[in-house]
């Protein structure tokens, strides 16, 4: 199970995670912020058990095998009629290590979670490329 924590995003806003690509996709667990965090939680799988880092697959996986990551819809490219708003978020899986995948599946309780600040630099949502010091880690 992964997790992606939006910490406080601007409120009004509809967020969730996109289901394919280009402009063939859904928009799945739709939530409007009320400025507290969002949560979204979803399933990948993995292409093989072998190779020096994970390659993940499903249906919210996007990129190429060494740059997979899960976009976020925000407001109109989430389907939100009536806002200003129209970003996608980007969360890299590439942080995600072997360890951490094991550690997960000897833990029945254990997600792997990643927490993204909702509010980017210009005040609005939070949008291009998931940068800095936010990885993902291991919550029991």
């Amino acid at each position: 199970m992964f997790q992606i924590r939006l910490e406080k995003p601007t409120a009004g806003v509809d967020f969730g995670i996109q289901q394919g690509s280009g402009s063939n996709y859904v928009t799945l667990q739709k939530q409007r912020s009320t400025g507290e965090d969002l949560v979204f939680d979803f399933v990948l799988n993995l292409k093989s058990q072998t190779g020096e880092f994970p390659i993940f697959v499903g249906a919210v996986a996007q990129g190429s095998p060494q740059e997979r990551f899960v976009y976020i819809d925000i407001g109109t490219a989430a389907g939100q009629l009536g806002t200003i708003w129209s970003r996608r978020l980007k969360v890299p899986l590439k942080s995600i290590t072997w360890e951490m995948l094991r550690q997960v599946q000897t833990d029945a309780q254990a997600v792997l979670e990643i927490t993204v600040p909702g509010v980017g630099k210009d005040g609005g949502p939070t949008c291009g490329s998931v940068k800095g010091g936010e990885s993902w880690k291991v919550k029991a």
